[in-house]
């Protein structure tokens, strides 16, 4: 069951909106959402995330839902927020996962504050924009990515036009995306149902218009995370018919990071994180069995 949304206020007066999912006296496990996602996600997954004695803590990333942006922020200041985070809820170590554009915040984590962090995993996690690394990148998406940084308020307004789509003409909105999507990607789409069940999760990302979804746009081409620098170890998952974050940028990241343990899945696209984010939760929590939060 879902807490009522908390409101945290960080040192500079923004808002930092999360929620609680699961047992409030379990181990807590920091999720962090990927690109359209907000802090409803995880509880609109049909029961897959539900472990007995966790406690999920889902924040609304910066730009999302009820989250302030921060003007001049990256995500290498999204640990300090993390951080904040945890000292107003009194956890001293956290267990952190995030998935497709939430990958980069969970790395952030890993670099800037190791010492609060029991395991790290993360899915199909977007990386830098370099040719070794966006082989099999959605030409769209490649275009989106090499344009954001030069001209943001294009992009803003391209995101902002998704937003209105979302919140009033959900079809057309759905029929936009699934263009991008991979054979197997749309085989889950339909199977699952997702379009439904994932609908009051859309509608709370695009709260803001699109403000936090286009500064994730820019990040591919201005990363400002040092991968070499992350010593702890990182847990991956990506599946190797994945087209919105290609097995490239899975391969690169681990090549990168000094402690990475990869699992490629074959025949398995972006969604497979749906059905299986209960295994990858088993996975983490026993790569840190002494944890103590």
């Amino acid at each position: 069951m879902e807490t009522d949304t908390r409101i945290h206020k960080l040192a500079d007066d923004r808002k930092l909106a999360y929620a609680e999912y699961g047992d409030p006296e379990g181990r807590p496990v920091l999720m962090i959402h990927g690109n359209p996602g907000s802090r409803l996600f995880w509880g609109r997954l049909p029961g897959a995330p539900f472990r007995p004695g966790l406690r999920l803590i889902v924040p609304d990333r910066p730009g999302v839902g009820l989250s302030d942006f921060g003007a001049g922020r990256t995500v290498a200041d999204w640990p300090d927020d993390v951080e904040s985070l945890l000292n107003s809820l009194d956890i001293k170590r956290v267990d952190v996962f995030g998935a497709s554009a939430g990958g980069p915040y969970a790395l952030a984590c890993a670099w800037k504050i190791p010492h609060r962090l029991g395991s790290v995993g993360v899915f199909a996690p977007m990386g830098p924009l370099l040719p070794d690394s966006s082989e099999g990148l959605v030409p769209s998406l490649a275009k989106r990515y090499h344009v954001a940084p030069q001209h943001p308020r294009l992009i803003r307004l391209h995101r902002a036009l998704l937003a209105l789509l979302a919140r009033w003409l959900p079809s057309l909105y759905a029929k936009l995306i699934v263009r991008e999507f991979s054979d197997v990607d749309l085989d889950a789409y339909v199977r699952l149902d997702i379009a439904r069940w994932i609908a009051p999760d859309r509608r709370e990302f695009y709260r803001q218009w699109g403000r936090g979804v286009a500064y994730d746009v820019t990040i591919p081409a201005t990363w400002p995370i040092p991968l070499n620098e992350i010593q702890l170890p990182v847990y991956l998952w990506q599946g190797e018919l994945d087209t919105a974050v290609p097995p490239s940028s899975s391969r690169y990241l681990a090549r990168q990071l000094p402690s990475c343990r990869a699992k490629f899945i074959p025949d398995s696209g972006h969604f497979w994180i749906f059905e299986h984010v209960g295994e990858v939760l088993d996975t983490l929590l026993a790569a840190d069995p002494k944890h103590e939060s």
